[in-house]
Order: C-alpha cells, then sequence, then structure tokens
C-alpha cells in the first residue's frame, strides 16, 4: 500500500473513530505517515514519546485493526529465562538513559515495554508488562538516598562485628548502651501522602518563613528508654553538657554511646571530661555517611511523621509543644519502641 492509500485509509478511520483513545492512537500514526517525528507526535498528543512509537510499531506490524483496545495478536512470546534475567538487571542497575533512551532516568510500563520489543522483538501490553514485572520480583516504589561517600565494608564491619560485640558485653562490662544524635525539627517538614477527599488536596498553610526545634537525644539499645533535650544551637559546650545530663540520667554502671562523626563530637573541649570519665563513658563512631546505622536516626523519623509532616505550625512554642507531646507518649510504649527501631540491628 502506497504512503497516500495509507494516508487516506488512517484519515477516514479517525473520521469514524467514536473513542477518545482510539481517535488519538489512529492520529499519532496519521502524524507519522505525515512525516512527524516521533517526540513531535509525543509532543501534540502529550504523550510519552514510548507510548507513541508503541502505536507506530503495533500499526507497522498489524495494521490499523491491531490499534484496537484490547485487541490481541496472540499471546505474546514469553520471555526466556536469560532474557528475563537480563530484563530484572537492566530495571534494577541502570536507568532508560543507559540503554537508549535519551533523557530518560525513571523507568515506566511503557519504557519498560519498549526495551523488551527494542531487545528481543518480543510485544507487550502495559498491563501485560506490569504482570510479568511484578512476577520477577520488581514493583514500582519510591526511590531512597544513600550518601555515595559511605564505605560499605566499614559498615558490614560495624553490623557483623563491632555492634554484636558490644551487644555481649550488655549487663557484664557494659550497662548502658545507647545511640545519640541531633535533629532539627522545623514548623514546615515535609508534604508527605495522606488520605483526603478523591479529587481534592489537603492545603497546608505556610508564612515562608521556617523556624524550629533543635533536639539532641539518646535511645537506650536493651531498654527503649529515651532522653531528648532541647537546645538553642549546636556546638561542643552544649554537646558537653548533654554529657553531663546522660550521666546523672544514668548516675551508675559502664556506658557505650554509639553517635556519628559530627564535629561538635570530636571536639577537644570534650576531651579533658572523657578522659576524667573513660571509666563511665565511652563513645563509639559509628562508620563515615551511614545515618541508617544510627536507631536514634529512626525515632526523628517517627516524629516527623507523627507530629509534623502535613502540618504547619505558625510558631516554634507550638512546635515545642508537640514535639514534648510526642516524646511524652512514646515514652510510656517502651515495648513498641524496641519492635520498631531496636530489632533491626
Amino acid at each position: 500500500m502506497d504512503r497516500q492509500r495509507e494516508l487516506e485509509e488512517v484519515q477516514e478511520a479517525m473520521r469514524q473513530a467514536k473513542d477518545r483513545r482510539m481517535f488519538e492512537r489512529y492520529q499519532a500514526v496519521y502524524l507519522f505517515l505525515s512525516g512527524y517525528k516521533r517526540y513531535e507526535i509525543a509532543q501534540i498528543l502529550d504523550r510519552h514519546a514510548e507510548t507513541v512509537g508503541i502505536y507506530i510499531a503495533t500499526y507497522q506490524k498489524n495494521g490499523l485493526s491491531g490499534l484496537a483496545i484490547g485487541h490481541s495478536s496472540g499471546k505474546p512470546p514469553k520471555l526466556s529465562p536469560t532474557q528475563k534475567a537480563v530484563l530484572v538487571e537492566t530495571i534494577s542497575t541502570k536507568v532508560p538513559a543507559d540503554v537508549g533512551f535519551p533523557a530518560r532516568y525513571n523507568w515506566t510500563l511503557a519504557l519498560a515495554v519498549a526495551f523488551v520489543q527494542n531487545e528481543w522483538g518480543i510485544s507487550y501490553s502495559l498491563r501485560g508488562m506490569s504482570t510479568v514485572l511484578h512476577h520477577l520480583g520488581l514493583s514500582y516504589t519510591r526511590p531512597t538516598y544513600t550518601l555515595e561517600k559511605a564505605d560499605p565494608e566499614k559498615q558490614r564491619t560495624f553490623r557483623e562485628d563491632t555492634f554484636p560485640k558490644l551487644k555481649k558485653l550488655l549487663n557484664e562490662e557494659i550497662a548502658h548502651l545507647l545511640f545519640e544524635d541531633e535533629s532539627m525539627i522545623r514548623d514546615y517538614q515535609a508534604i508527605q501522602r495522606t488520605w483526603f477527599l478523591k479529587g481534592r488536596q489537603r492545603i497546608i498553610p505556610t508564612f515562608g518563613k521556617h523556624k524550629g526545634v533543635k533536639l539532641l537525644g539518646i535511645l537506650n539499645y536493651e531498654t527503649g528508654d529515651i532522653l531528648c533535650t532541647e537546645e538553642e544551637r549546636y556546638d561542643a559546650g552544649v554537646f558537653l553538657a548533654f554529657l553531663h545530663k546522660v550521666l546523672a540520667y544514668y548516675p551508675a554502671g559502664k556506658i557505650v554511646m554509639i553517635l556519628d562523626n559530627a564535629r561538635i563530637h570530636h571536639a577537644k573541649l570534650l576531651h579533658p571530661f572523657l578522659q576524667a570519665n573513660r571509666s563511665r563513658l565511652e563513645l563509639v563512631f559509628l562508620p563515615a555517611y551511614s545515618p541508617q546505622l544510627n536507631l536514634m536516626e529512626g525515632l526523628w523519623k517517627w516524629l516527623k511523621e507523627s507530629v509534623i509532616h502535613n502540618v504547619f505550625f505558625p510558631n516554634v512554642q507550638k512546635i515545642t509543644l508537640k514535639v514534648r507531646e510526642f516524646i511524652r507518649d512514646i515514652s510510656h510504649r517502651q515495648e513498641e519502641i524496641i519492635d520498631r527501631l531496636c530489632v533491626r540491628l
């Protein structure tokens, strides 16, 4: 069939289309046959270029009938075990731009379909690809961050050697095994997903000036006990005063405190105090850039999720009251603290 005849056929299909989605598919093909590039068609239709590519590839393989919604040209060929392994490895270790999709850095079903089509000539619908990916142990999830400078070997050593040794000394040479950390609780912490009326969004008022409360805290690994103080600033003097409070809070027994490598934790101002109290207090520093190993980070996350997210506080006093209320509440739920925060190490 010559190009003009094809154009006329597609144009007729557009005229007869009663479904908006079918009209869009025919229109994509019509524009392609008229000389438009895929990315130009995507801009016109406000669709991903990969989706447009699927429409065109389907037309070229099966003609106009192949574009019909619900059309199946037969059961798609199954991916071989090797192809499945390649698909999982590609999606889990690479971004689309690494495998031929310029300026695409997040995997979507359309991109997965296009990748499989490009690599092996196997066609899937979006729904079919969703089923395949779920069967392969993949899911559509929100990524999380990791610190690139972290040393995995040092982290492994802490998990598998340093910390297990400390736990074995509990109730013998060590009376209290604590995790310490600082956190700034701001009046406008973050917008997070929440249940609300369908088709509407919860409105969070803000004045655009964000203040907060500075906290220092410790978590007792064995008992789930917590101690938090509110501070005006973070410096070596404040941290030294906090260490005095910790010793007063635990008046007897050896304390081992696990903490990060913040500058105030290594300040020269601390040295005389640590030397004078070396039989009572020992600081154990986490590997650099390893917040996931500090159990206090979990408590701060819990606090922010419960009190701060999706809420705006007009002044610092109200933030402070809510933070105190949260700390007071969970202080009576030590078993829950242990189950939620302490069992992961």
